[in-house]
């Protein structure tokens, strides 16, 4: 079966600055998620360059995003970059102390939910 494309989908952010460039508004499309204009309070972009074998990457926060948002966001994003990397790459056992490490982080950042 020949690779070729058949399909192109966009993902657009559009970013509000102030008069000193910083974010004070996001919104997101998603051309096949049926998403447009979806506001958002922070990215974080991560594009692999084959040519340079470097990791391209891009973060951003409006500035009402709170602390303890922040942490939510990031205890999130490392969870789901431990599905990810299993899914790509099926190393179960590394995942699994990724997930036990942002426990850990949960713990720390006074994130965990009640009991």
């Amino acid at each position: 079966m020949e690779d070729k494309i058949v399909k192109t989908s966009e993902i657009a952010v559009k970013v509000g600055l102030n008069a000193n460039n910083l974010p004070i508004g996001m919104k997101w499309t998603a051309t096949d998620g049926n998403i447009v204009d979806s506001p958002a309070k922070a990215m974080m972009l991560s594009m692999w360059d084959h040519t340079q074998n470097n990791t391209m990457k891009i973060d951003l926060w409006t500035k009402d995003m709170s602390v303890e948002e922040m942490k939510q966001f990031f205890h999130q994003t490392l969870l789901t970059m431990a599905d990810s990397f299993e899914k790509a790459t099926g190393e179960q056992n590394i995942c699994e102390d990724l997930r036990d490490y942002c426990y850990h982080f949960a713990d720390k950042m006074e994130i965990l939910p009640e009991e």
